[in-house]
């Protein structure tokens, strides 16, 4: 069971910064171009939405693998498309990231996240909304969102408790630090780190494992887990969205950055 080659399909966006692959037992959804760090514009994560939703009903579906091109995985979203952007325009930016986060999380078959360079901002969110993460070891994951004056919400908050419970979360979120992955997978936020050369071996390896499994055993075995967790995330899911930024420093912090790193590091 191994990837197959990319198909572009409806919901690839026109510049093809999501492209559904596969037709097989294992789907893949590749992010970006490769440029700028593979972040996101809103109608990027309005096609991942989409992307994942086509994928819930497909049946023979064994995997469903997300990554980046260019050696990349995601570093969160384009923080040009907020400039001069409106508190309510950045909020219902957050709340289309939500979405496509939530389709991934909802997806019943297993996902892994093939996690290269950096998985920043909502690029990690996104690592962490799928079951498992491979991760590079070189690369670097985090929230470093802290400086702009953005709000984390509830659900990305929860997203990261889950794994490395509150105490941790709070630290990285108030700190605004990108994790290395050994660090990443010592705390338990990432479940694999492999050497920079084999990510690809080792994703072949555990798509072959899940090859000789029952695809109905796979299934129930994400259900079973997940279920005994919906009383912790569903709160966070219903919750008000509330503000996505702070309306009294977010303008200026955003201009400062932009205009001080101009090839746009990871939110």
């Amino acid at each position: 069971m191994t990837p197959t080659s990319q198909v572009d399909l409806d919901t690839v966006t026109p510049g093809g910064e999501i492209a559904l692959g596969g037709d097989g037992p294992v789907a893949t959804l590749t992010l970006g171009t490769g440029q700028r760090l593979n972040v996101l514009r809103r109608d990027d994560w309005a096609a991942l939405e989409r992307a994942a939703v086509s994928l819930a009903s497909r049946e023979e579906l064994r995997a469903v693998v997300v990554l980046g091109r260019g050696g990349v995985f995601c570093a969160g979203s384009d923080l040009r498309e907020w400039d001069g952007a409106t508190p309510e325009d950045v909020s219902a930016s957050f709340a289309g990231m939500e979405a496509a986060l939530q389709a991934i999380e909802d997806l019943p078959a297993p996902t892994v996240a093939v996690v290269e360079g950096f998985a920043a901002g909502a690029g990690c969110q996104l690592a962490l909304a799928c079951d498992l993460q491979l991760v590079g070891r070189s690369a670097r994951i985090g929230m470093p969102i802290g400086r702009l004056g953005l709000l984390v919400p509830p659900t990305f908050a929860t997203r990261m408790s889950l794994r490395i419970g509150p105490g941790r979360t709070k630290d990285l979120l108030y700190g605004g630090r990108l994790l290395a992955a050994g660090e990443a997978h010592r705390m338990g936020l990432i479940t694999t780190v492999v050497d920079d050369g084999a990510v690809d071996a080792a994703l072949a390896e555990l798509l072959a494992h899940w090859d000789g499994l029952s695809a109905a055993s796979l299934r129930a075995s994400k259900a079973a887990v997940n279920y005994g967790l919906d009383a912790l995330v569903q709160p966070a899911r219903r919750a008000p969205q509330g503000r996505a930024c702070d309306p009294s420093e977010f303008a200026w912090r955003l201009d400062t950055f932009l205009h001080r790193h101009r090839t746009l590091p990871p939110r």
